[in-house]
């Protein structure tokens, strides 16, 4: 099939007629909106952070470990000194919160 004109079709730049304009208006309009959205939801949601907890991620035998504590629970870690092999880390976290760290002597 011979296409009849081709090259003067590619060789002019494309038109954009007044439905194409809206397409685009309205597509951008929905992604502006969402995007709003999306910030709103980031800045309101989540837990405000408390100033009580620690939170210490360490290795362990099937992956990441995670101790995390607040309040009486997160003082009650910090005072046993029982954890073996994340004493710096605990103490760091114990420090940020506040709370006296014992470990082992």
């Amino acid at each position: 099939m011979i296409m009849q004109d081709q090259s003067k079709r590619l060789s002019e730049p494309l038109r954009w007629g007044r439905r194409e304009k809206t397409a685009i208006a309205a597509v951008l309009t929905c992604v502006l909106l969402v995007l709003v959205g999306l910030g709103a939801y980031a800045l309101t949601s989540g837990a405000p952070a408390r100033a009580d907890c620690i939170d210490v991620t360490f290795a362990s035998t099937l992956g990441g470990g995670r101790e995390h504590a607040c309040g009486s629970q997160a003082r009650r870690a910090c005072a046993s000194g029982a954890v073996h092999g994340i004493e710096q880390e605990l103490r760091a976290a114990c420090r940020r919160a506040g709370f006296p760290y014992r470990g082992r002597a």
